[in-house]
């Protein structure tokens, strides 16, 4: 389930993650996928084929983020992090629903056309999903879904420049933002860390909060994504006002409250 974020080679065993990003996300998938979230140095070690010195400093930098907690001769996941989940984790976040939800999003791409997808791991699902015969230009920030999807032959993947954050492992920065300013695009498809239909679209960085801003302004159809348990929820940053968005999709378990009042402000909603 998680082989981008371990480097997987597909049915032929792992592939040793190279920089510190990739391994600080492999361990911190292992973790998730563990049964008491716990697990020690010399299995990680094991694991992903790096030195245990190396797994105990990606731990420390892990535990600086409050992603894990280290314990004798391991570490083990936090039930909750401060401000922002670690990837993995965040994909793991209601799965199946996200599942359903991008099935609901890949039916809105355009035949042929321009799609910017955002960063995230509900955007890195719609990617899994996409068709695989359609003559789309996708423009993305979102590393893991641009590395998914390269050996497509009908689609042109363009990633977008910038700095990489290590949490994310998206593309953003000034660069990031500028290069969007440039692109007119027909479909946007955007992610969100907290949705209400007072404060708007919100995520939990600056850096972050310009690039989707940038996205919303280079798209003529904007879409955004979500699941319900970002309903309601907010976040450090406003990047839009849900009157700006086109299209709401989320899943069965939202608040019939929040769907009507998104529905309220504008947008369509639809429940997947």
């Amino acid at each position: 389930m998680f082989d981008w974020l371990l480097s997987v080679d597909r049915g032929r065993g792992w592939i040793r993650p190279v920089y510190p990003p990739e391994r600080q996300q492999a361990i911190a998938e292992y973790l998730v996928e563990s049964a008491d979230h716990r697990a020690g140095v010399t299995q990680i070690s094991e694991r992903l084929g790096v030195t245990t010195e190396t797994v105990r400093r990606d731990l420390d930098v892990l535990e600086r983020r409050g992603v894990l907690r280290r314990v004798r001769g391991g570490a083990e996941l936090l039930s909750t992090t401060p401000f922002e989940q670690a990837l993995a984790a965040r994909h793991a976040e209601q799965l199946g629903d996200k599942i359903t939800i991008a099935r609901r999003v890949v039916a809105e791409l355009p035949d042929d056309g321009v799609v910017i997808l955002d960063s995230g791991s509900l955007t890195f699902v719609c990617a899994e999903l996409m068709p695989t015969d359609r003559p789309l230009t996708l423009v993305t920030n979102n590393l893991p879904a641009a590395r998914y999807l390269a050996g497509r032959t009908r689609m042109t993947i363009m990633t977008l420049p910038g700095s990489v954050r290590g949490l994310t492992s998206a593309a953003v920065d000034p660069w990031t933002t500028r290069r969007l300013q440039s692109i007119t695009a027909d479909l946007a498809i955007i992610g969100v860390n907290g949705l209400t239909a007072e404060r708007g679209l919100m995520t939990t960085n600056p850096e972050e909060a310009s690039v989707k801003r940038a996205m919303l302004l280079a798209a003529r159809r904007r879409l955004v994504p979500v699941i319900s348990g970002k309903l309601g929820r907010t976040s450090f940053c406003t990047f839009g006002a849900v009157s700006e968005v086109d299209l709401v999709v989320t899943d069965s378990k939202a608040p019939p409250e929040q769907v009507a009042a998104l529905s309220a402000a504008g947008p369509a909603v639809v429940v997947a």
